[in-house]
């Protein structure tokens, strides 16, 4: 898969996950960076077909008293 717009390198996903306490090597973590793009990908078109209302528009939508 191929994303343009990627902003975290598979090199600073293998540190954040062994952070974590997940160690992973150079092709796992390409594998889960592209399938963590895919979801938010097609998470932000079925917003913007769905309207769906997230958390972050639940909590700007109210005003506090």
């Amino acid at each position: 898969m191929n994303f343009i717009d990627k902003k975290i390198s598979v090199k600073t996903a293998i540190a954040i996950l062994a952070k974590n306490g997940i160690p992973v090597d150079h092709e796992e973590a390409t594998v889960i960076l592209d399938f963590l793009y895919l979801m938010a990908k097609n998470y932000k078109k079925l917003e913007e077909e769905k309207d769906v209302e997230t958390p972050r528009r639940n909590r700007t939508l109210e005003k506090m008293p």
